[in-house]
């Protein structure tokens, strides 16, 4: 069952092909942000993003669109139209209007805005307004938000209940309230008939003991998708930190649906933070990933330096190589003994034994429980040992690679 929260919120992964809106009503939707352009040029360059494909999936929630628009830097900016939702007056006093209207009832089921509901349902003057998260605010709107009126001028062509949407109601909630008021205008009319619509009565309805079987199962997709933009909201934490849990989240589901099992379902606190750092590597940081390393250090009590390590360890060979970072042990005779002389053989010099590790001055070879070696490197004269390499069984071609 859809319920009326979900009747809200809908989220375009894909937009029709073209720029130029096709219909009447596209057209009013672009010319309302047009007539407030004060550069034409940015106008121009908005219809280019658009057309280019700058712009990522678009929500749209009463009386919002948002989406992310690639500019010109790495991280896409926060771009939003807003257009006041009605009130709950406005609202019984279209649906009536439309319920005693069957040639605009008619047009809406067609997918089109009827010309009666023209100056009620498209924006107004001065009702479109634009915000985007680039530093260009001093004329708005700016290109990223005309490229994203374009594109949503697109939407309205094919589906006019975008705009009602925007207007503050889900297409479901409209069409079965339209569905009781047609109903009893239709009753009022000819007093006495019952309404001519299919249905089951609620005693055969509840009769039923045999429940039909259940459809097949979808095929797994190949690729988790991308997440939808996230409407604004000073209650919620930042969109983008939002985006990047939900990646993961719907990559440890795909996972779920391939083997049945969660691939990071018993990781601790700690480790879990590792895993999600180690998707960052520390050179070149963005912004993003810099705050993403402070906040995780901060809810695992560590330093981001101990994370900085810590991720590496990970890239070095996943939770194992993180044991190897974090728990010494003594391992027994046999293997761990025949290193140092392998070691020396191979002209890499004497190494120093301390629990399951050899250490040379610069370089040091950590044994795992797996019987794996891994590489680790510091400073001269410095206790500072960071992951250097994909680990091996053996301990010469560990050091070498």
């Amino acid at each position: 069952m859809i319920t009326a929260r979900d009747d809200r919120r809908r989220t375009f992964e894909t937009v029709p092909a073209g720029v130029e809106a096709a219909t009447w009503w596209g057209r009013a939707w672009v010319a309302a942000l047009e007539e407030r352009a004060q550069d034409p040029a940015r106008l121009r360059r908005g219809q280019a993003y658009a057309a280019e494909g700058h712009v990522d999936a678009v929500t749209v929630t009463p009386g919002r669109i948002v989406a992310y628009v690639r500019g010109g830097r790495a991280r896409p900016y926060r771009t939003e139209l807003t257009l006041p939702a009605f009130a709950d007056a406005e609202w019984s006093a279209l649906l009536e209007a439309l319920a005693a209207d069957p040639a605009a009832l008619a047009a809406l089921l067609e997918r089109e805005v009827p010309q009666s509901l023209a100056e009620t349902v498209l924006p107004g003057a001065g009702e479109l307004e634009a915000r985007c998260s680039c530093p260009d605010t001093v004329r708005p709107p700016c290109k990223h938000a005309a490229a994203l009126c374009y594109r949503a001028a697109r939407l309205l062509d094919t589906d006019p209940f975008v705009l009602l949407l925007l207007r503050g109601r889900g297409e479901r909630e409209l069409l079965d309230e339209l569905g009781r008021r047609n109903a009893a205008h239709a009753a009022r009319e000819q007093p006495g008939t019952a309404p001519d619509f299919p249905g089951v009565p609620a005693r055969a309805a509840l009769a039923r003991t045999v429940l039909p079987p259940l459809p097949a199962l979808l095929a797994a997709p190949a690729a988790a998708g991308p997440p939808p933009a996230y409407p604004a909201d000073p209650a919620a934490p930042d969109p983008l930190a939002l985006e990047q849990l939900a990646t993961d989240a719907a990559a440890r589901a795909l996972a779920l649906l391939g083997t049945g099992e969660d691939p990071v379902g018993g990781l601790t606190l700690w480790q879990d933070a590792v895993r999600l750092a180690s998707a960052h590597p520390t050179s070149g940081l963005t912004g993003t990933a810099r705050t993403l390393y402070r906040d995780l250090a901060r809810a695992t009590g560590r330093s981001t330096t101990d994370l900085a390590r810590a991720a590496a360890a990970w890239r070095q060979g996943g939770l194992p190589a993180l044991t190897v970072l974090d728990e010494p042990w003594d391992p027994p005779a046999g293997p761990f003994d025949r290193a140092r002389p392998a070691l020396l053989a191979a002209g890499q010099g004497a190494f120093r034994p301390e629990r399951n590790r050899l250490t040379a001055r610069t370089r040091q070879l950590r044994l795992s429980r797996e019987g794996l070696w891994y590489a680790y490197e510091s400073r001269p004269d410095a206790d500072d040992w960071w992951p250097t390499a994909t680990p091996s069984p053996d301990p010469v071609t560990a050091l070498l690679r």
